[in-house]
């Protein structure tokens, strides 16, 4: 059994480590910057469209500057990388502002709304020699990276298919951004891009999809199911769903063994390599410090530390690539934000 320790302080280190800037103190920011504590990393500023809310923000952890616009964020002379977590619909337009003040930007996931977006914000980095990096967290836990050591090493043999879920019960209120088109709801965009992304991960660009969904009242999919063809051959299949919460496990099927993983497969969780008899040939448990959420930003502390801008984990082509995959499938299954063409 392997099982990793928890994460040493920024490598970067010292008053050279980048300093980290929050623009949108909501709840994903909020377990964000609780992992950026326990990684040691230094958080300089918050910014919001109220500066009482960013205050208060502040004051929860410690933070020397809070800012009552995100214009005065990405201003602000101290603040090195911007960790956008406002909802889906605002991620482009903050992440330019943030490129163009200068700063680098961890974006939440999805990185935009649609493809189009994502290459408006990673040319605009290109542009200006800056770090454009998706906030796909699981990318960078400790037992993804052990798993994709395996598929690597052959311990799988062919790999011929990657199966995963992510359904949670989730308000049903037609105004809440799950389901507001307009705040760029539905199923897909806010769960379903976590097996989406684990697929292209695992077995690269689908060369085909197949998809399915049942829409709400607001006119997002509340569920919707994927089939993806790849170039290998494999296949990958998803379900993603938010009226009904399931197992939330991920297993990737290879010819000479499986890898199984289990709940909560998208966050710092446990698997198996089972030989084709049942055997269990190595299991892994993670064992680490918070929610996990650092391991991305420790990535992109390493990236600035080294003159990188780009990802290896997730580089921000293939992060445009997956938001076009993410196009293609709503428009199987009807679902339009407003503004699209």
């Amino acid at each position: 059994m392997t099982s990793p320790s928890s994460p040493a302080p920024s490598s970067s280190g010292g008053s050279s480590a980048p300093r980290w800037g929050i623009l949108g103190p909501g709840g994903i920011a909020r377990a964000f910057t609780s992992d950026l504590r326990t990684a040691g990393c230094e958080v300089a500023a918050v910014g919001s469209r109220r500066r009482d809310t960013a205050e208060a923000f502040a004051a929860d952890f410690g933070i020397p500057h809070a800012h009552g616009s995100y214009e005065e964020l990405v201003a602000d002379p101290d603040v090195d990388i911007v960790y956008i977590a406002t909802p889906h619909p605002m991620h482009a337009a903050n992440a330019l502002l943030a490129l163009e003040a200068g700063k680098h930007v961890l974006v939440e996931k999805p990185f935009t709304l649609n493809a189009a977006e994502a290459a408006a914000v990673r040319d605009a980095a290109a542009e200006r020699g800056l770090l454009a990096m998706e906030a796909m967290w699981t990318r960078y836990l400790p037992h993804m990276v052990r798993i994709r050591e395996l598929v690597a090493a052959g311990a799988l043999g062919e790999v011929r298919a990657v199966m995963a879920d992510h359904t949670q019960l989730l308000p049903t209120d037609p105004a809440h951004r799950i389901n507001a088109l307009e705040l760029g709801g539905g199923a897909l965009l806010d769960l379903g891009i976590y097996p989406v992304s684990f697929a292209w991960d695992i077995l690269g660009e689908p060369l085909s999809i197949v998809a399915s969904a049942r829409l709400g009242d607001a006119g997002s999919d509340t569920e919707v199911a994927t089939i993806m063809a790849h170039a290998s051959g494999a296949l990958s299949t998803s379900l993603s769903a938010s009226r009904g919460a399931g197992p939330n496990t991920a297993s990737i099927i290879g010819t000479e063994a499986r890898i199984d993983i289990d709940r909560v497969w998208y966050s710092a969780s446990s698997f198996r390599l089972v030989g084709p008899d049942g055997t269990v040939r190595e299991e892994f448990r993670s064992d680490i410090a918070g929610r996990g959420m650092q391991y991305q930003a420790l990535a992109a502390e390493r990236y600035l530390a080294d003159g990188r801008t780009d990802s290896d984990v997730l580089p921000i082509d293939e992060t445009v690539a997956i938001m076009a995959t993410l196009d293609e499938i709503r428009a199987l299954v009807g679902v339009r934000y407003p503004g699209e063409e």
